[in-house]
Protein backbone atom coordinates (compact mmCIF):
# COMPACT_ATOMS: atom_id res chain seq x y z
CA UNK A 1 0.00 0.00 0.00
CA UNK A 2 1.33 3.43 -0.99
CA UNK A 3 1.05 6.32 1.46
CA UNK A 4 1.51 9.95 0.52
CA UNK A 5 2.46 12.19 3.43
CA UNK A 6 3.72 15.76 3.74
CA UNK A 7 6.15 17.13 6.33
CA UNK A 8 6.23 20.86 6.97
CA UNK A 9 9.23 22.69 8.45
CA UNK A 10 10.27 26.28 8.96
CA UNK A 11 13.12 27.42 6.75
CA UNK A 12 16.10 29.46 7.94
CA UNK A 13 17.27 31.18 4.74
CA UNK A 14 19.95 33.83 4.50
CA UNK A 15 19.36 37.27 3.00
CA UNK A 16 20.13 36.31 -0.61
CA UNK A 17 17.91 33.23 -0.41
CA UNK A 18 15.02 35.26 0.99
CA UNK A 19 15.31 37.78 -1.83
CA UNK A 20 15.42 35.00 -4.42
CA UNK A 21 12.38 33.26 -2.92
CA UNK A 22 10.43 36.52 -3.02
CA UNK A 23 11.40 36.95 -6.66
CA UNK A 24 10.43 33.37 -7.52
CA UNK A 25 7.01 33.55 -5.90
CA UNK A 26 6.46 36.92 -7.57
CA UNK A 27 7.35 35.39 -10.95
CA UNK A 28 4.88 32.54 -10.35
CA UNK A 29 2.16 35.04 -9.46
CA UNK A 30 2.92 37.07 -12.60
CA UNK A 31 2.74 33.96 -14.82
CA UNK A 32 -0.56 32.89 -13.27
CA UNK A 33 -2.15 36.32 -13.79
CA UNK A 34 -0.76 36.68 -17.32
CA UNK A 35 -2.03 33.22 -18.30
CA UNK A 36 -5.45 33.94 -16.79
CA UNK A 37 -5.63 37.25 -18.70
CA UNK A 38 -4.68 35.42 -21.90
CA UNK A 39 -7.45 32.87 -21.37
CA UNK A 40 -9.99 35.65 -20.83
CA UNK A 41 -8.85 37.45 -23.98
CA UNK A 42 -9.24 34.26 -26.03
CA UNK A 43 -12.72 33.69 -24.61
CA UNK A 44 -13.83 37.25 -25.46
CA UNK A 45 -12.44 36.81 -28.98
CA UNK A 46 -14.41 33.57 -29.43
CA UNK A 47 -11.32 31.34 -29.44
CA UNK A 48 -10.87 28.05 -27.62
CA UNK A 49 -9.20 27.97 -24.24
CA UNK A 50 -5.54 26.94 -24.26
CA UNK A 51 -4.60 23.72 -22.52
CA UNK A 52 -1.55 23.13 -20.37
CA UNK A 53 0.67 22.41 -23.38
CA UNK A 54 -0.41 25.61 -25.11
CA UNK A 55 0.24 27.67 -21.98
CA UNK A 56 3.71 26.14 -21.66
CA UNK A 57 4.50 27.32 -25.21
CA UNK A 58 3.31 30.78 -24.22
CA UNK A 59 5.52 30.64 -21.11
CA UNK A 60 8.55 29.87 -23.28
CA UNK A 61 7.75 32.94 -25.39
CA UNK A 62 7.42 35.10 -22.28
CA UNK A 63 10.77 33.89 -20.92
CA UNK A 64 12.46 34.70 -24.24
CA UNK A 65 10.75 38.07 -24.67
CA UNK A 66 12.75 41.23 -24.02
CA UNK A 67 9.95 42.71 -21.89
CA UNK A 68 9.74 39.75 -19.51
CA UNK A 69 13.23 38.31 -19.79
CA UNK A 70 13.51 38.39 -15.98
CA UNK A 71 11.24 35.33 -15.91
CA UNK A 72 14.21 33.26 -17.12
CA UNK A 73 15.96 33.95 -13.80
CA UNK A 74 13.33 31.90 -11.96
CA UNK A 75 13.36 28.06 -12.15
CA UNK A 76 11.13 26.89 -15.00
CA UNK A 77 9.45 23.98 -13.20
CA UNK A 78 7.72 26.12 -10.53
CA UNK A 79 6.45 28.40 -13.31
CA UNK A 80 5.03 25.39 -15.16
CA UNK A 81 3.41 24.16 -11.96
CA UNK A 82 1.66 27.54 -11.71
CA UNK A 83 0.11 26.87 -15.12
CA UNK A 84 -1.01 23.46 -13.87
CA UNK A 85 -2.66 25.17 -10.91
CA UNK A 86 -4.55 27.44 -13.31
CA UNK A 87 -5.65 24.44 -15.39
CA UNK A 88 -6.87 22.73 -12.22
CA UNK A 89 -8.75 25.88 -11.19
CA UNK A 90 -10.58 25.87 -14.54
CA UNK A 91 -11.40 22.18 -14.13
CA UNK A 92 -12.83 22.79 -10.65
CA UNK A 93 -14.89 25.68 -11.99
CA UNK A 94 -16.42 23.67 -14.82
CA UNK A 95 -17.11 20.80 -12.39
CA UNK A 96 -18.90 23.33 -10.11
CA UNK A 97 -16.51 22.65 -7.25
CA UNK A 98 -15.18 26.24 -7.08
CA UNK A 99 -15.70 29.76 -8.36
CA UNK A 100 -14.13 31.13 -11.52
CA UNK A 101 -10.34 31.61 -11.20
CA UNK A 102 -9.33 35.02 -9.90
CA UNK A 103 -6.15 37.03 -10.25
CA UNK A 104 -3.62 36.52 -7.47
CA UNK A 105 -2.56 39.35 -5.18
CA UNK A 106 0.73 39.83 -3.42
CA UNK A 107 0.61 38.45 0.12
CA UNK A 108 -2.05 35.81 -0.62
CA UNK A 109 -0.92 32.21 -1.14
CA UNK A 110 2.71 33.18 -1.74
CA UNK A 111 4.23 29.84 -2.71
CA UNK A 112 5.95 27.89 -5.46
CA UNK A 113 6.45 24.17 -6.04
CA UNK A 114 9.35 22.00 -7.23
CA UNK A 115 7.84 18.85 -8.82
CA UNK A 116 11.00 17.01 -9.93
CA UNK A 117 12.55 14.90 -7.13
CA UNK A 118 15.77 14.52 -9.15
CA UNK A 119 16.51 18.20 -8.56
CA UNK A 120 15.89 18.01 -4.81
CA UNK A 121 18.42 16.87 -2.21
CA UNK A 122 17.44 16.29 1.42
CA UNK A 123 20.20 16.07 4.02
CA UNK A 124 18.38 15.31 7.27
CA UNK A 125 21.57 14.64 9.22
CA UNK A 126 22.70 18.24 8.70
CA UNK A 127 19.21 19.82 8.68
CA UNK A 128 19.46 21.20 5.18
CA UNK A 129 17.69 20.99 1.82
CA UNK A 130 18.95 21.71 -1.71
CA UNK A 131 16.62 23.40 -4.21
CA UNK A 132 17.43 24.62 -7.74
CA UNK A 133 18.60 28.25 -7.94
CA UNK A 134 18.41 28.53 -4.15
CA UNK A 135 21.19 26.20 -3.08
CA UNK A 136 21.33 24.57 0.33
CA UNK A 137 18.75 25.93 2.80
CA UNK A 138 18.75 25.30 6.53
CA UNK A 139 15.47 24.22 8.15
CA UNK A 140 14.20 23.48 11.65
CA UNK A 141 14.28 19.68 11.70
CA UNK A 142 11.60 18.61 14.19
CA UNK A 143 11.01 15.03 12.98
CA UNK A 144 12.30 12.45 10.52
CA UNK A 145 11.07 12.54 6.94
CA UNK A 146 10.01 9.01 5.94
CA UNK A 147 9.76 7.78 2.36
CA UNK A 148 10.95 8.98 -1.03
CA UNK A 149 10.67 12.70 -1.76
CA UNK A 150 8.10 13.40 -4.51
CA UNK A 151 7.88 17.22 -4.54
CA UNK A 152 8.62 20.26 -2.41
CA UNK A 153 6.51 23.39 -1.86
CA UNK A 154 8.01 26.61 -0.49
CA UNK A 155 5.56 29.06 1.09
CA UNK A 156 5.58 32.29 3.05
CA UNK A 157 3.30 33.17 5.96
CA UNK A 158 3.55 36.07 8.41
CA UNK A 159 7.07 36.93 7.35
CA UNK A 160 8.36 33.36 7.75
CA UNK A 161 9.27 30.83 5.09
CA UNK A 162 8.19 27.19 5.25
CA UNK A 163 8.85 24.08 3.22
CA UNK A 164 6.42 21.17 2.73
CA UNK A 165 8.08 17.93 1.65
CA UNK A 166 5.71 15.37 0.18
CA UNK A 167 6.92 11.76 0.30
CA UNK A 168 5.70 8.36 -0.80
CA UNK A 169 6.40 5.08 0.96
CA UNK A 170 5.15 1.52 1.15
CA UNK A 171 3.31 0.59 4.33
CA UNK A 172 1.58 -2.57 5.46
CA UNK A 173 -2.20 -2.59 5.03
CA UNK A 174 -3.32 -1.20 8.41
CA UNK A 175 -5.59 -3.14 10.71
CA UNK A 176 -7.47 -1.12 13.33
CA UNK A 177 -6.28 -1.86 16.84
CA UNK A 178 -9.46 -0.40 18.34
CA UNK A 179 -12.81 -2.11 17.95
CA UNK A 180 -15.24 0.58 19.07
CA UNK A 181 -17.48 2.73 16.89
CA UNK A 182 -18.58 6.22 17.86
CA UNK A 183 -20.94 8.88 16.61
CA UNK A 184 -20.02 12.57 16.80
CA UNK A 185 -22.29 15.58 16.97
CA UNK A 186 -20.48 18.86 16.20
CA UNK A 187 -21.58 22.08 17.84
CA UNK A 188 -20.48 25.43 19.21
CA UNK A 189 -21.05 25.20 22.96
CA UNK A 190 -19.51 21.72 22.74
CA UNK A 191 -17.08 21.29 19.89
CA UNK A 192 -17.68 17.54 19.59
CA UNK A 193 -20.08 15.39 21.59
CA UNK A 194 -19.48 11.64 21.40
CA UNK A 195 -22.17 8.99 21.56
CA UNK A 196 -20.57 7.52 24.72
CA UNK A 197 -21.49 10.73 26.59
CA UNK A 198 -18.07 12.42 26.57
CA UNK A 199 -17.43 15.71 24.83
CA UNK A 200 -14.60 17.98 23.69
CA UNK A 201 -14.58 21.59 24.89
CA UNK A 202 -14.05 24.08 22.03
CA UNK A 203 -10.86 26.10 21.82
CA UNK A 204 -12.36 29.22 20.19
CA UNK A 205 -8.94 30.50 19.14
CA UNK A 206 -10.35 33.44 17.17
CA UNK A 207 -12.58 34.54 20.06
CA UNK A 208 -9.61 34.49 22.43
CA UNK A 209 -7.59 36.83 20.22
CA UNK A 210 -10.46 38.88 18.81
CA UNK A 211 -9.88 41.89 21.06
CA UNK A 212 -6.15 42.02 20.31
CA UNK A 213 -6.83 41.59 16.61
CA UNK A 214 -9.38 44.41 16.59
CA UNK A 215 -6.93 46.80 18.26
CA UNK A 216 -4.15 45.85 15.85
CA UNK A 217 -6.41 46.35 12.84
CA UNK A 218 -7.60 49.72 14.17
CA UNK A 219 -4.00 50.81 14.67
CA UNK A 220 -3.16 49.71 11.14
CA UNK A 221 -6.08 51.65 9.67
CA UNK A 222 -4.74 54.88 11.21
CA UNK A 223 -1.36 54.57 9.51
CA UNK A 224 -0.51 55.97 6.08
CA UNK A 225 -0.78 53.09 3.59
CA UNK A 226 2.56 51.47 2.68
CA UNK A 227 4.53 53.63 5.12
CA UNK A 228 7.07 52.00 7.45
CA UNK A 229 4.71 52.27 10.41
CA UNK A 230 1.90 50.79 8.32
CA UNK A 231 4.12 47.82 7.43
CA UNK A 232 4.94 47.26 11.11
CA UNK A 233 1.25 47.39 12.02
CA UNK A 234 0.41 44.98 9.19
CA UNK A 235 3.09 42.57 10.41
CA UNK A 236 1.49 42.60 13.86
CA UNK A 237 -1.93 41.81 12.40
CA UNK A 238 -0.38 38.93 10.45
CA UNK A 239 1.28 37.55 13.57
CA UNK A 240 -2.03 37.49 15.42
CA UNK A 241 -3.74 35.73 12.51
CA UNK A 242 -0.90 33.19 12.41
CA UNK A 243 -1.25 32.59 16.15
CA UNK A 244 -4.99 31.99 15.74
CA UNK A 245 -4.47 29.54 12.88
CA UNK A 246 -1.64 27.67 14.58
CA UNK A 247 -3.64 27.22 17.78
CA UNK A 248 -6.67 25.94 15.85
CA UNK A 249 -4.62 23.48 13.80
CA UNK A 250 -2.85 22.18 16.91
CA UNK A 251 -6.19 21.65 18.67
CA UNK A 252 -7.72 19.85 15.68
CA UNK A 253 -4.69 17.61 15.19
CA UNK A 254 -4.63 16.53 18.82
CA UNK A 255 -8.39 15.90 18.90
CA UNK A 256 -8.52 13.93 15.64
CA UNK A 257 -5.45 11.87 16.57
CA UNK A 258 -7.02 10.81 19.86
CA UNK A 259 -10.34 9.89 18.24
CA UNK A 260 -8.79 8.00 15.32
CA UNK A 261 -6.50 5.96 17.57
CA UNK A 262 -9.31 4.90 19.92
CA UNK A 263 -12.05 4.04 17.42
CA UNK A 264 -12.31 1.77 14.38
CA UNK A 265 -15.30 3.61 12.88
CA UNK A 266 -16.37 7.21 13.34
CA UNK A 267 -19.76 8.48 12.17
CA UNK A 268 -20.30 12.20 11.65
CA UNK A 269 -22.91 14.45 10.12
CA UNK A 270 -22.43 15.46 6.50
CA UNK A 271 -22.57 19.18 7.28
CA UNK A 272 -22.50 21.75 4.49
CA UNK A 273 -20.45 24.35 6.34
CA UNK A 274 -20.42 26.79 3.42
CA UNK A 275 -24.21 26.91 3.36
CA UNK A 276 -24.49 27.05 7.15
CA UNK A 277 -22.18 30.08 7.35
CA UNK A 278 -23.72 32.14 4.55
CA UNK A 279 -24.49 35.77 5.26
CA UNK A 280 -28.08 36.72 6.08
CA UNK A 281 -27.70 40.34 4.93
CA UNK A 282 -29.78 39.77 1.80
CA UNK A 283 -30.08 42.49 -0.85
CA UNK A 284 -31.33 46.07 -1.00
CA UNK A 285 -34.71 44.91 -2.33
CA UNK A 286 -35.06 42.02 0.13
CA UNK A 287 -33.00 42.79 3.24
CA UNK A 288 -32.29 39.94 5.63
CA UNK A 289 -33.50 39.47 9.20
CA UNK A 290 -31.46 39.02 12.38
CA UNK A 291 -28.32 39.88 10.41
CA UNK A 292 -26.24 40.72 13.48
CA UNK A 293 -27.14 37.49 15.28
CA UNK A 294 -26.49 35.40 12.17
CA UNK A 295 -23.15 37.13 11.70
CA UNK A 296 -22.09 36.14 15.21
CA UNK A 297 -23.26 32.57 14.60
CA UNK A 298 -21.31 32.39 11.34
CA UNK A 299 -18.20 33.63 13.11
CA UNK A 300 -18.56 30.94 15.79
CA UNK A 301 -19.12 28.20 13.20
CA UNK A 302 -16.03 29.15 11.21
CA UNK A 303 -13.99 29.43 14.41
CA UNK A 304 -14.51 25.70 15.10
CA UNK A 305 -12.93 24.40 11.88
CA UNK A 306 -15.48 21.64 11.19
CA UNK A 307 -14.35 20.99 7.62
CA UNK A 308 -10.71 20.64 8.65
CA UNK A 309 -11.77 18.39 11.52
CA UNK A 310 -13.52 16.06 9.07
CA UNK A 311 -10.60 16.10 6.62
CA UNK A 312 -8.09 15.17 9.30
CA UNK A 313 -10.33 12.47 10.72
CA UNK A 314 -10.72 10.93 7.27
CA UNK A 315 -7.06 10.41 6.44
CA UNK A 316 -6.00 9.57 10.00
CA UNK A 317 -8.64 6.86 10.26
CA UNK A 318 -7.47 5.54 6.88
CA UNK A 319 -3.91 5.37 8.19
CA UNK A 320 -5.16 3.43 11.24
CA UNK A 321 -7.29 1.10 9.09
CA UNK A 322 -10.54 2.65 10.33
CA UNK A 323 -13.51 4.17 8.56
CA UNK A 324 -15.22 7.55 8.49
CA UNK A 325 -18.92 7.43 7.62
CA UNK A 326 -20.83 10.64 6.86
CA UNK A 327 -24.60 10.56 7.29
CA UNK A 328 -27.31 13.12 6.44
CA UNK A 329 -27.82 15.54 9.35
CA UNK A 330 -31.60 15.84 8.98
CA UNK A 331 -33.55 15.16 12.22
CA UNK A 332 -30.55 13.71 14.09
CA UNK A 333 -31.32 15.94 17.08
CA UNK A 334 -35.12 15.57 16.80
CA UNK A 335 -35.38 11.77 16.74
CA UNK A 336 -35.91 9.87 19.98
CA UNK A 337 -33.30 7.08 20.30
CA UNK A 338 -35.74 4.99 22.34
CA UNK A 339 -39.04 5.04 20.41
CA UNK A 340 -37.91 6.66 17.14
CA UNK A 341 -40.48 9.47 17.34
CA UNK A 342 -39.49 12.51 15.23
CA UNK A 343 -40.74 15.92 16.26
CA UNK A 344 -39.41 19.45 16.66
CA UNK A 345 -41.10 19.51 20.08
CA UNK A 346 -38.65 16.89 21.31
CA UNK A 347 -36.01 19.60 21.53
CA UNK A 348 -37.62 22.67 23.04
CA UNK A 349 -34.28 24.05 24.30
CA UNK A 350 -30.80 24.00 22.84
CA UNK A 351 -29.41 21.74 25.56
CA UNK A 352 -32.15 19.34 26.66
CA UNK A 353 -33.95 16.62 24.68
CA UNK A 354 -37.32 15.40 25.97
CA UNK A 355 -39.39 13.02 23.85
CA UNK A 356 -43.07 14.00 23.80
CA UNK A 357 -44.02 10.42 22.96
CA UNK A 358 -42.19 8.22 25.51
CA UNK A 359 -40.74 10.81 27.91
CA UNK A 360 -37.06 9.96 27.31
CA UNK A 361 -34.71 12.77 28.41
CA UNK A 362 -31.02 13.41 27.84
CA UNK A 363 -28.58 16.01 26.57
CA UNK A 364 -29.56 17.02 23.05
CA UNK A 365 -26.00 16.73 21.69
CA UNK A 366 -25.63 13.22 23.12
CA UNK A 367 -28.92 12.20 21.50
CA UNK A 368 -27.72 13.62 18.19
CA UNK A 369 -24.45 11.65 18.44
CA UNK A 370 -26.36 8.41 19.21
CA UNK A 371 -28.62 8.92 16.19
CA UNK A 372 -25.58 9.69 14.01
CA UNK A 373 -23.95 6.44 15.16
CA UNK A 374 -27.06 4.39 14.35
CA UNK A 375 -27.42 5.99 10.93
CA UNK A 376 -23.72 5.39 10.30
CA UNK A 377 -24.03 1.69 11.21
CA UNK A 378 -26.95 1.32 8.78
CA UNK A 379 -25.15 3.12 5.96
CA UNK A 380 -21.93 1.20 6.50
CA UNK A 381 -23.81 -2.12 6.43
CA UNK A 382 -25.43 -1.15 3.12
CA UNK A 383 -22.11 -0.16 1.59
CA UNK A 384 -20.42 -3.39 2.72
CA UNK A 385 -23.23 -5.49 1.26
CA UNK A 386 -22.97 -3.54 -2.02
CA UNK A 387 -19.21 -4.13 -2.06
CA UNK A 388 -19.74 -7.87 -1.51
CA UNK A 389 -22.18 -8.03 -4.43
CA UNK A 390 -19.87 -5.91 -6.61
CA UNK A 391 -16.25 -6.27 -5.41
CA UNK A 392 -14.89 -4.08 -8.19
CA UNK A 393 -16.89 -1.09 -6.94
CA UNK A 394 -15.17 -1.07 -3.54
CA UNK A 395 -16.58 0.67 -0.51
CA UNK A 396 -17.49 4.32 -0.17
CA UNK A 397 -15.42 6.82 1.77
CA UNK A 398 -16.47 10.33 2.57
CA UNK A 399 -13.28 11.83 1.14
CA UNK A 400 -11.53 10.95 -2.09
CA UNK A 401 -8.12 11.88 -0.71
CA UNK A 402 -8.44 9.32 2.07
CA UNK A 403 -9.50 6.73 -0.48
CA UNK A 404 -6.26 7.33 -2.34
CA UNK A 405 -4.33 6.83 0.88
CA UNK A 406 -5.87 3.38 1.19
CA UNK A 407 -5.31 2.44 -2.46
Amino acid sequence: MKRLQAYKFELKPNGDQQRNMRRFEGSCRFVFNKALALQKERFEAGENRLGYAGLCKALTAWRNSAETSWLSEAPVHPLQQTLKDLERAYANFFAKRADFPRFKKKGQSDRFRYPDPKQIKLDQANNRLFLPKLGWLRYRNSRDVLGVVKNVTVSQSSGKWFVSIQTERDVVQPVPTATRAVGIDLGIARFATLSDGSHVTPLNSFKRHEAALRKAQQAMSRKSPFSNNWKKAKARVQRIHARIGNARRDFLHKTTTTISQNHAMVCIEDLQVRNMSKSAAGTTETPGKNVRAKSGLNKSILDQGWSEFRRQLDYKLAWQGGWLVAVPPQNTSRTCPCCGHISADNRRTQERFACVECGFEDNADVVGAINVLRAGHARFACEVSDAVRSPAAGTHRSDSGAAQCRA
